[in-house]
């Protein structure tokens, strides 16, 4: 199946993309196809390839039940007519893998046994010795640069989206089964086919040249 990314130029994917916050409730996404975009999700940029990152797909009843229990009530249209909220973690604690996954690449032959030294004399040390702050700051930036790159998947998949925040960030991992002392909230993306029946807010963006500036 052709993308839109092959179909189209990617800036008018991009110029055309708008924030949906009513979903038509009978579209399902198929979870061999949320599986294959969050596939090509974490192919996006990540600081020194730690891929501090954690998703938790929400696509039953059930599930919708425990977002309501720390989102705020103005993510409800989103939340209870889209296909899924994929609810994206930052996991401070992500360096813990880090040995096996460069000790992977090394055993397929990917880097030299030098490469591999390096990372360990290097990149390694930096996150075992850094403190919460700094591991929250890279897993909060990895990850959002993940749900970009995940609306934009979504958008070439045939799908809408909204980004949401808005809610209690003490709650959020622990009532997702997650250990809030590693996990980080994010954000949460709503994903699926717009009602094209309602009638949604356009937001208004300010002109470039007021927040860009050359050097």
């Amino acid at each position: 199946m052709m993308t839109q990314f092959e179909n189209n130029n990617f800036g008018d994917v991009l110029l055309n993309r708008h924030s949906v916050r009513h979903f038509d409730k009978d579209v399902k996404i198929p979870r061999e196809e949320l599986r294959e975009m969050i596939k090509e999700t974490i192919t996006a940029p990540s600081a020194c390839n730690l891929q501090a990152w954690q998703f938790i797909v929400v696509d039953t009843d059930e599930g919708k039940k425990k977002l309501h229990e720390f989102y705020m009530p103005f993510n409800n249209p989103q939340i209870d007519t889209s296909s899924a909220i994929i609810q994206i973690f930052g996991n401070t604690l992500a360096f813990k893998k880090y040995r096996a996954l460069w000790d992977h690449m090394y055993e397929e032959k990917r880097i030299s046994k030098e490469e591999l030294d390096k990372v360990y004399n290097t990149f390694l040390p930096l996150y075992e010795h850094a403190d919460k702050t700094m591991l929250t700051a890279d897993a909060m930036v990895d990850s959002s640069l993940a749900a970009m790159q995940l609306m934009l998947v979504a958008r070439a998949h045939g799908y809408e989206t909204n980004a949401m925040a808005g809610y209690d960030a003490k709650k959020a991992a622990s009532v997702m089964g997650l250990d809030p002392a590693q996990y980080v909230p994010v954000m949460g993306i709503a994903i699926g086919k717009p009602d094209k029946s309602a009638e949604e807010l356009k937001s208004v963006r300010y002109p470039v040249d007021d927040i860009l500036k050359f050097e």
